[in-house]
């Protein structure tokens, strides 16, 4: 059995209250007692994209459990590689491209892409990136089930603030889909809360946001522009592939009991 935690949206920003959360997560996941597969951080870590938001991230998410990060809209790549991967002096396109990367676990693969499109909100997985992919997913063999993972999610959620700045170009990942049926499914963050759909016949598993949740259209009061929920405890998604190759997934909400 593979078991990966997911998380999103932390939205470090130097405040004690996202700071709390995020440890509160951390220190659960710290405290299981079985170890984990992997631990997916998927965008929004840095509120601002400032180094010292990343400084403070890089000891916040410390694992005992393998961990991956990728950026978000609110991530500013250079800083994040530097804070993050341990880049020192990033320069040129090496600095400024896609921060792709890849887990190869035992009996499964993450291949985590960078959504992220630099000054803007919304998401696209740029050429590279798709290139990138399609070689990871070409390059693992056909039984082995990969898990895509990315900040923006391909398709509408039904909620329009995050809609509007959804990723876009999907139809690109679409035609790529369809060449690997060992695509196990998608997993993503951006919308502060917890979801599933799916895209190009694969589920779409969002993780909910650490830092705050969405309230949702029909929660929301009539006439407001309240689409936050800044009391909900941060809450976190377990990815669990069976022996079978089934997936599911299951949400806990964390709650810090210092």
């Amino acid at each position: 059995m593979i078991v990966i935690a997911h998380l999103s949206d932390v939205h470090l920003d130097g405040d004690r209250r996202a700071a709390d959360r995020t440890r509160a997560v951390m220190e659960y996941l710290d405290a299981l007692p079985h170890d984990l597969d992997a631990v997916l951080v998927s965008g929004d870590i840095a509120d601002h994209g400032e180094d010292a938001e990343y400084e403070e991230a890089a000891k916040l998410l410390r694992s005992r459990h393998p961990l991956v990060v990728c950026p978000g809209n609110h991530d500013e790549r250079a800083a994040f590689r530097r804070g993050l991967l341990g880049e020192r002096s990033p320069a040129g396109a090496g600095a400024t491209g896609p921060v792709d990367q890849v887990l190869r676990g035992d009996g499964f693969v993450l291949a985590v892409c960078d959504s992220s499109v630099p000054g803007e909100h919304h998401g696209f997985l740029e050429e590279s990136t798709l290139v990138w992919l399609d070689g990871v997913l070409t390059d693992t063999p056909p039984g082995t089930p990969v898990l895509v993972a990315f900040h923006h999610p391909p398709v509408p959620l039904h909620t329009p603030y995050v809609d509007e700045i959804r990723q876009f170009g999907e139809e690109r990942l679409a035609a790529l889909v369809e060449r690997h049926p060992h695509l196990t499914a998608f997993l993503c963050g951006h919308a502060h809360t917890a979801a599933a759909t799916t895209f190009a016949g694969r589920p779409v598993l969002v993780a909910p946001g650490v830092v705050s949740t969405l309230r949702l259209p029909w929660e929301a009061p009539t006439g407001s522009s309240a689409h936050v929920h800044l009391d909900e405890p941060p809450a976190v998604a377990f990815h669990v592939i069976g022996d079978d190759g089934r997936l599911t997934t299951h949400y806990r909400v964390v709650v810090d009991r210092r």
